[in-house]
């Protein structure tokens, strides 16, 4: 690109072993970074998510920067970010071991702020709003107002808090993270391309379930509970809008859309059907896509709150889950 148009135009300066590589943020208010090929910016780097993360410009003219949830994080002049940052000319940024450079010529602020503070309310609520497809899981424990009933307050503070502690390790190690902690559940999002839920991802998102479901178990077994912790999970995916919902003092980056309540809806409705874990039907019709047909998981429909029609679902227990995965990973060994 011819350097005059670089010295009005926004653009992210990629230095490589042959030269520097010039990435214009120009054609859209909106760019994606990232080892998947749906990305705007593909960038080849195995410590790079594959959906990592976002720059997005506002009206006001101002770039953002959003980290999507990658594993390793995004950073900005050596920080790394956790909320949506404004983006100022010649900051240096990191996105797994892959160093970039974002020049805005036009902007001439002082780079020195802080990082823990959100934007203001005027433009965060303007920030990014983009429309993804992703799967949803909402995870939930089971009788837990009566737990409370039941046991002392320090016992269930730890009890809680080691719950939400491990839950959010095993949801990153499965490439997501804890978009909300919500009283006695969690919901975590996985992002997928236009194409649609690859193998990985499908694999991640169940392997996640198992491990949440493990791992309550065991706090049976650490903890003088009236009755073992169980839980229960509701699995859907679609498509949602991704954008901040809160305010300048309180953001909130998350999803929102039917995709997302009837996640939430299809946990409830496993204490309908007496069942330990319920997929959407686009969830479940992507990994019969994907050749994972031996799920163990049987067809139901159930009227979920809200929603006028009955809906489809596919329900099973974690014991049908941890037997397809162990026959997965018996047909990978041999």
């Amino acid at each position: 690109m011819p350097v005059v148009t670089l010295r009005s135009t926004p653009y992210l300066l990629l230095p490589t072993e042959t030269g520097n590589r010039y990435l214009p943020l120009v054609g859209s208010n909106c760019w994606t970074v990232g080892r998947g090929d749906d990305n705007n910016f593909v960038l080849s780097d195995r410590w790079i998510s594959r959906n990592h993360a976002m720059l997005q410009c506002t009206e006001t003219g101002d770039f953002y920067l959003i980290d999507l949830g990658s594993r390793n994080g995004s950073f900005v002049n050596g920080r790394r970010v956790s909320i949506p940052v404004t983006l100022r000319n010649g900051d240096q940024l990191m996105f797994g071991q892959t160093e970039l450079e974002f020049h805005s010529p036009s902007d001439t602020r002082n780079r020195d702020r802080d990082y823990s503070q959100p934007p203001s309310s005027e433009t965060l609520t303007s920030t990014l709003h983009v429309r993804r497809l992703m799967s949803v899981m909402v995870v939930d424990i089971r009788d837990f107002t009566v737990l409370t009933r039941q046991l002392d307050e320090k016992i269930l503070s730890a009890v809680i808090g080691t719950w939400f502690r491990q839950s959010g390790n095993i949801i990153r190690k499965s490439g997501s993270w804890v978009d909300k902690y919500i009283g006695d559940a969690v919901m975590a999002i996985w992002f997928h391309g236009h194409k649609g839920m690859s193998k990985d991802e499908a694999m991640n998102v169940l392997q996640a379930v198992s491990d949440l479901h493990r791992m309550t178990a065991s706090l049976s077994s650490q903890y003088p509970l009236p009755f073992p912790l169980r839980i229960g999970t509701g699995v859907n995916t679609g498509y949602a809008m991704v954008g901040n919902t809160g305010s300048g003092d309180r953001p909130d980056y998350t999803a929102i859309g039917d995709t997302v309540n009837a996640a939430f809806r299809l946990e409830s409705a496993t204490k309908q059907i007496g069942l330990d874990i319920a997929l959407g039907e686009d969830t479940y019709s992507y990994l019969e896509q994907l050749g994972y047909k031996n799920l163990g998981f049987k067809q139901h429909i159930v009227s979920l709150k809200g929603y006028e029609k009955p809906t489809t679902t596919y329900a099973g227990t974690y014991a049908d889950l941890n037997k397809f995965l162990a026959t997965r990973c018996s047909e990978k060994l041999n």
